[in-house]
């Protein structure tokens, strides 16, 4: 394609795609999504795909996830009766059950026909101590931008005349354990939104009084990412913190004195403080020289937090990287501190526990086993844990999942010492496909500049016959940015539409990614994103190498940054795959700051408009790597009209221009659903099934 970006340069003659709601824009998006379908829907298995996938999303045999508030447990549902959700509770007792009475507290369904809005839940904020109210967030379509309602839990309605916030990216939360007060972020109007299309301030809102009068208590520059704030209502540690993001994994955090007054958590702004009690840890990013000493890179620090304020910078580590492991998470309960350590991405817990006053953290395994249970955690599985509630006690919720292996839930109780004194099987999610025969494994390839990068694999077993093993259709999943990690995870979807009909799957944890902490982020930022697809080339060619599967019968798929890595693959790599499925993506790398949320992605990819920056930029641009005479693989692009994060303009633009030089593209923009690409089960249904269909007509099989 020819370089847009000279001053002679033409101007891009896709340009109008960028108009989300045009007219025109919106004709040719269904004229592209009536090709779609004519081409993927017409196949009888994807009727049997799309049904598959719904069994397992509306199934009412899945774990309803609760979080405890008070008495209570709180879950949100859906299923084929209540496709947009119901918000209820329940009882310990009750959850302990195989059948819990749920006590419904709102029918999103019904309000969604009531007030004639296609709502989405986007989750509750409940008051405490009394638990009597919550701050309820709904979105249009599934938009980013949503409003807020004050909800009374006795009565289950709204609060008449309560707090509200109109639509808008931000949000509002409790201020103080009264219900009186409110922090709210959001649109107030001209200039109270950074360039990246989050709130620039925040206010404290007292009950009866207009909002246009709630005083701000702090404004960032338009710049910035965004501004929040919250509060703390630990019991004998309330306060109130202010965070400021400039981007990701850039930001500045004060405490907020009653007065008004601001102060600073002098750590350093890539790194993430965080306060429990008396305590503060700090989880680095880069390597931090105070007090005469230098921590690491992904590092956990922890102080007592008046003697930091006070300006001691005596720190315990808690935990330090090494060339394998990197920190997944820190999970306080009452007194302990759970520590969840990845090694070559396959997890370990250990509990931490503070001295009372002076002396030694205390530190020993967290033991998933009890002198009654013989039950042993998967191979290659992923473990998490939360706190049930981390001020009342030391249980917590214990999440165990694997490719093959259907998760489980259960509570583990730690006694004063972080021994574990109680493991309680809760629920487990049924087996939603045949996995006889099935088998996991990790292998390591490496990259081209002699990185070790490591992926999961999970494949059917053997084909019958004396002969060499026909290659097999192989999909080939990657992310590689912003920090987040890929991990092994029970699908019932992937099962179905793809496993139990003879594919392999993988799963690559490619440089960009959290995988092993900060510096496998870090080493594909900016000028070095190349890595990230340098390592999923990698694997690519590794699969391919040791027999898995050959580039005709070799897939790829990706969402959001994922979406990007698939553009590189399709513009960088179209000898090694056989079908490319790209969604939601992120494409025109000149533009992208300029739409939607695009500039508060600058710290990860740079800044296009630097002329020095969009050397490097121009790269990694799908939209500017199509070359003529090129020939690229058959590329199946899908986005939502209603995604406010990342524009639809991408994947539309980059559609037309590859229709306008004859390859194979198919396109399917669903209408509503914002970034996650649907706002129901029936939708997110429909999207799966198009892509595997898409897979499989393009690479044979089933």
């Amino acid at each position: 394609m020819t370089d847009d970006t000279r001053p002679d340069a033409p101007a891009d003659p896709h340009a109008w795609l960028e108009e989300v709601e045009g007219t025109a824009p919106l004709d040719w998006v269904r004229e592209r999504n009536a090709h779609a379908t004519a081409v993927l829907e017409a196949s009888p298995r994807f009727a049997e795909l799309r049904a598959g996938v719904l069994e397992v999303l509306d199934s009412t045999d899945k774990i309803p996830a609760v979080v405890q508030r008070g008495d209570h447990l709180y879950n949100f549902w859906t299923d084929a009766e209540h496709e947009r959700g119901l918000w209820r509770r329940t009882t310990w007792d009750s959850y302990r059950t195989d059948d819990p009475e749920w006590e419904v507290l709102l029918d999103v369904d019904a309000l969604g026909a009531q007030e004639g809005v296609s709502w989405v839940w986007h989750g509750a904020h409940v008051l405490r101590p009394g638990y009597d109210r919550a701050l309820v967030s709904l979105s249009r379509g599934g938009s980013d931008a949503d409003v807020t309602r004050e909800f009374d839990l006795t009565t289950k309605t709204f609060v008449a005349d309560g707090f509200t916030r109109d639509e808008s990216k931000g949000g509002m939360v409790w201020a103080d354990s009264s219900g009186d007060e409110v922090f709210v972020y959001t649109d107030f109007g001209e200039g109270s939104m950074t360039t990246s299309g989050y709130p620039r301030t925040v206010r404290r809102w007292r009950r009866g009084t207009p909002l246009a009068q709630a005083p701000e208590i702090f404004a960032g520059n338009t710049t910035d990412l965004s501004i929040g704030a919250g509060h703390d209502f630990t019991p004998g540690f309330e306060r109130d913190v202010v965070v400021r993001a400039y981007a990701f994994y850039d930001s500045e955090t004060y405490l907020l004195a009653p007065d008004g007054g601001l102060r600073l958590l002098e750590v350093p702004r890539s790194a993430e403080p965080d306060l429990h009690r008396e305590w503060l840890t700090v989880e680095l990013r880069e390597d931090w020289e105070v007090a005469g000493r230098t921590y690491p890179g992904g590092a956990l620090l922890a102080a007592p937090l008046d003697a930091f304020l006070a300006g001691s910078r005596d720190f315990t580590v808690l935990y330090q990287p090494t060339e394998t492991t990197s920190l997944a998470g820190a999970t306080w309960t009452r007194h302990h501190l759970v520590l969840n350590i990845l090694d070559d991405v396959t997890n370990r817990l250990e509990v931490l526990t503070p001295p009372e006053g002076t002396g030694e953290w205390r530190r020993r395994p967290l033991a998933l086993t009890t002198g009654a249970s013989e039950w042993e955690a998967p191979e290659l599985a992923t473990i998490a844990v939360g706190a049930v509630d981390a001020d009342t006690s030391d249980a917590l919720w214990l999440m165990v999942s694997g490719f093959l292996t259907p998760t489980t839930l259960s509570r583990l109780d730690l006694d004063d010492d972080g021994a574990t004194v109680a493991l309680e099987p809760l629920k487990s999610m049924p087996a939603y496909f045949d996995a006889t025969g099935l088998s996991v494994s990790q292998h390591f390839v490496t990259s081209d500049d002699g990185t070790r990068v490591p992926y999961f694999e999970v494949s059917p077993p053997p084909l019958a016959g004396d002969g060499a093993a026909a290659p097999r259709p192989t999909l080939l999943s990657g992310y590689g940015g912003f920090e987040i990690s890929r991990v092994p995870t029970y699908s019932g979807a992937i099962g179905r539409a793809w496993l139990a009909r003879g594919g392999v799957y993988v799963v690559a944890n490619i440089r960009g990614g959290g995988e092993y902490g900060p510096r496998w982020h870090q080493a594909a930022l900016k000028e070095n994103r190349h890595r990230a697809y340098e390592d999923f080339a990698a694997v690519a060619r590794d699969l391919v190498a040791r027999g898995v599967t050959d580039a005709a019968h070799l897939g790829a798929q990706g969402g959001s940054n994922g979406g990007l890595l698939m553009g590189n693959m399709l513009t960088g790599y179209p000898e090694l795959f056989g079908a490319i499925v790209c969604q939601v993506p992120l494409l025109d790398m000149k533009r992208y700051s300029h739409l939607l949320a695009g500039a508060s992605w600058m710290a990860e990819y740079g800044d296009p408009d630097d002329e020095a920056q969009w050397e490097f930029i121009r790269t990694f641009s799908p939209y500017h790597r199509l070359e003529e005479g090129a020939q690229y693989p058959p590329v199946l692009f899908t986005t939502s009209t209603r995604d406010d994060r990342v524009h639809p303009g991408h994947a539309r633009k980059m559609a037309a221009a590859m229709l306008a030089r004859g390859d194979d593209v198919t396109y399917y923009e669903n209408i509503e659903g914002g970034h996650g690409g649907a706002a129901t089960n029936a939708q997110a249904a429909t999207m799966a099934a198009l892509a595997y269909e898409f897979l499989w007509q393009r690479l044979g099989g089933a």
